[in-house]
């Protein structure tokens, strides 16, 4: 049996049905703003909330609503899930071992001033990170470090979310801007040059924004010329690179010259105040007074496992290496091919039962549906990996070893749960069309559209919890739609792109990642309360901006 999308179930007219399909995602923001509920019974009864109304109306077969839910939870255990464990495990290794102290103490070298601390590893190495990897590792880790230094797990998790706005259009190698060449035939070096066009100004703003957040308008000013280091530096490498390197490697080499930038800068400038939070004043001045100088080798092992990290993520982020663990490479490197063996038989593309092209599309075409188990490919194993060579590094027993693995996966038990739940939730409102339908009612907003084309891929990110999911849900819609009313279709499809790194930050994903993380497991109402006027606020500068370079910086479009 098959089963046809109709976008417009409810009566044939889209606004209508577009009211209806907005009923999950409105009680997803009232459960968690407004009732407080934890994130797992948050994320559950969202999910049976879509589900009812996929089958009721949007008359989508029972089998297939659940059979789309289970495909949904299988990718939020693996890669999203396996990534979380796999990063508050090597985290814990450092606890454990007590080499954190050490990391501590090193960062605190170059700077005891939070606002400071919050650029250089929330911003910088979270943009790093990002680059590299994605996927949820740059917050979980980078928010880790930041409770580790002594930050409020909300506080951290929190301002996290928001610095990897700046770096998510270009995450995991260039993959989200990269991935709409196909299904648009635009350039995937337009587009980047487009985006390249857009974000370093919020790149500029967030870290300002950050610590504005962080300590008030006075304290933000004192701070003023490590902010425009670090935000200036970052910005003008993601302009360079996007426009004259391709989406690859912006990231990447943006947050590493922003990185060794503002660690330079302060070297040789500190700002009039030391700035802690109010509520560990006294036990910082305390830890101060009894810093300890380590030697230089100890500070290296200390930093070593995520040195380690950074090389296997790194390397997985390699397009060669990347085939080749999941058993598609076809050149003719001796070593990789030995790999691709490897990855090829840990890697597992089985059929959704009773899914796959059983859903037509509006095209006519079958949907393809396939439950995807990249056991080696996935970013997680190769946090596995660095958590492996950490234990030889702080000489801990396999015994401890095991122990902290087990701990950590009793820990992050409902946290996997809001996880599954909501990447179950995305892809039941993808297959059933309610995705859809609310991208055709704003595509209706004529000649506002691209004003409204950035709130369209911010929508996509926080159903789909992933920029590259927005801009394949939403990349064609964008380029029909702004071809239609004479805007350029680049621009939209770097709108699309862009508007969605801001929907990044309350995506229920997300959330789950950054609070699992912290070890706020049942406050994700908390943390979504936290940053949803934020990204309310940038989602709407991102589409004055766009409406500008449709309408009067027309010269910015390549």
């Amino acid at each position: 049996m098959q089963w046809k999308q109709d976008f417009t179930p409810i009566a044939d007219h889209l606004w209508l049905s577009a009211i209806v399909a907005l009923i999950p995602i409105v009680y997803f923001f009232w459960a968690l703003a407004v009732k407080r509920m934890k994130g797992h019974i948050a994320g559950l009864t969202t999910l049976i909330v879509a589900l009812v109304i996929s089958v009721i109306a949007y008359k989508m077969p029972v089998g297939m609503a659940v059979m789309s839910v289970t495909q949904g939870a299988v990718y939020g255990l693996l890669p999203i899930g396996w990534i979380i464990i796999t990063s508050v495990f090597l985290y814990k290794l450092t606890v454990k071992s007590g080499y954190f102290d050490v990391i501590r103490n090193s960062v605190t070298s170059i700077t005891e001033d939070r606002r400071l601390q919050a650029l250089l590893i929330a911003f910088s190495f979270g943009a790093f990170l990002e680059g590299a990897a994605g996927f949820g590792a740059p917050v979980a880790i980078s928010a880790a470090l930041l409770v580790g230094l002594g930050f409020n797990p909300l506080y951290a998790a929190g301002i996290c979310l928001i610095a990897n706005t700046a770096p998510v259009a270009f995450g995991a190698i260039g993959i989200p801007i990269i991935s709409m060449e196909g299904p648009t035939g635009i350039p995937a070096t337009e587009i980047s040059k487009m985006v390249g066009r857009q974000l370093p100004f919020l790149s500029i703003f967030i870290p300002f924004y950050l610590v504005l957040i962080m300590a008030g308008w006075k304290r933000t000013v004192e701070v003023l010329p490590a902010i425009i280091v670090s935000g200036v530096s970052f910005a003008l490498t993601q302009y360079l690179s996007s426009n004259f390197l391709g989406p690859e490697l912006p990231d990447i080499l943006s947050a590493l010259i922003s990185l060794f930038a503002l660690a330079v800068f302060l070297k040789y400038w500190k700002p009039k105040s030391t700035y802690r939070f109010a509520t560990e004043s006294e036990v910082a001045a305390a830890s101060q007074a009894h810093r300890v100088a380590y030697a230089g080798g100890k500070v290296f092992k200390a930093w070593s496992p995520f040195l380690v990290l950074t090389v296997f993520i790194s390397l997985w982020g390699i397009p060669q290496v990347k085939a080749a663990l999941t058993g598609h490479y076809e050149g003719t490197n001796g070593l990789l091919k030995l790999v691709n063996t490897i990855g090829y038989h840990l890697t597992f593309m089985p059929a959704v039962p009773g899914l796959n092209n059983r859903i037509i599309n509006a095209s006519g075409q079958p949907i393809a549906a396939v439950y995807k188990l990249e056991l080696l490919g996935a970013a997680g194993t190769a946090i596995l990996l660095a958590a492996v060579v950490t234990k030889f590094i702080v000489n801990m027993s396999w015994k401890d070893w095991g122990r902290t693995f087990i701990e950590t996966l009793v820990e992050l038990r409902f946290p996997l749960i809001t996880i599954a739940s909501v990447v179950g939730f995305a892809y039941v409102t993808n297959a059933s069309g309610m995705s859809t339908t609310l991208g055709m009612a704003l595509a209706k907003t004529g000649s506002l559209f691209p004003f409204f084309s950035p709130i369209l891929g911010w929508l996509g990110v926080f159903i789909t919890g992933s920029d590259t999911s927005s801009n394949l849900l939403f990349g064609n819609l964008q380029k029909v739609t702004a071809t239609s009313i004479g805007m350029d279709p680049v621009l939209a499809l770097a709108a699309n792109s862009s508007g969605g790194v801001v929907g990044k930050m309350i995506s229920p994903q997300s959330i789950a990642v950054a609070c699992a993380a912290v070890g706020l497991t049942g406050k994700e109402s908390d943390l979504f309360r936290f940053t949803v006027k934020h990204s309310i606020f940038l989602i709407i500068l991102i589409g004055i901006l766009v409406f500008l370079q449709s309408h009067v910086l027309s010269w910015m479009v390549p």
